[in-house]
């Protein structure tokens, strides 16, 4: 990961966000890996969907790592101070134009103790997936939402009862495929 030199996007009217792939080593040596689901509120585009903590960079943060350690401890209780941070994965935008322009930056890092979860109010709830769910076979899928009155279809997994699709299918599929060719 440390070697992975992430592809930056120029974008001028995108603003700048952040999210953290956190990573668990359990006592057993499995990886598990943090998501959060999305309160439902009619200001948020991503409202109810799963997804890594993260957000929009504020104007105090001091670069986009800090917006991610920031956003992770705000929508989650997890502290990522002092967490080792394994890398970045390359920036990415939505592809759909009804959603806000923003340029999302995924950094990886790494806790050897399983924090405790204190989901902020923006924040459904937060919840741990072991990395090997996502080599089962029937996990990974195509799905059929329905987006502003129109039927997409788009590649996902299915982890129990929750969908992880859009942007956050497109950071975990190379971050699956990275981690396959380690």
């Amino acid at each position: 990961m440390r070697d992975h030199r992430p592809q930056r996007v120029d974008a001028p009217d995108a603003r700048p966000a952040a999210v953290a792939l956190v990573l668990l080593s359990t006592p057993s040596g499995e990886l598990e890996l943090l998501f959060i689901r999305r309160a439902e509120r009619g200001d948020d585009p991503w409202s109810g969907q799963v997804a890594f903590p993260g957000g929009r960079e504020e104007p105090a943060d001091l670069d986009l790592l800090t917006t991610a350690v920031r956003e992770t401890r705000e929508e989650t209780g997890v502290d990522l101070s002092t967490a080792e941070q394994l890398g970045a994965l390359d920036d990415l935008y939505p592809r759909t134009p009804t959603l806000p322009p923003v340029v999302v930056r995924p950094f990886v890092f790494a806790l050897d103790a399983r924090p405790t979860l204190v989901p902020s109010d923006e924040v459904q709830r937060a919840f741990w997936v072991p990395l090997a769910h996502f080599t089962e076979p029937a996990v990974r899928r195509e799905v059929t939402v329905s987006l502003r009155g129109a039927k997409r279809t788009f590649p996902a997994y299915v982890v129990g009862e929750d969908v992880i699709w859009g942007m956050t299918e497109r950071i975990l599929t190379p971050f699956l495929d990275r981690l396959a060719h380690l």
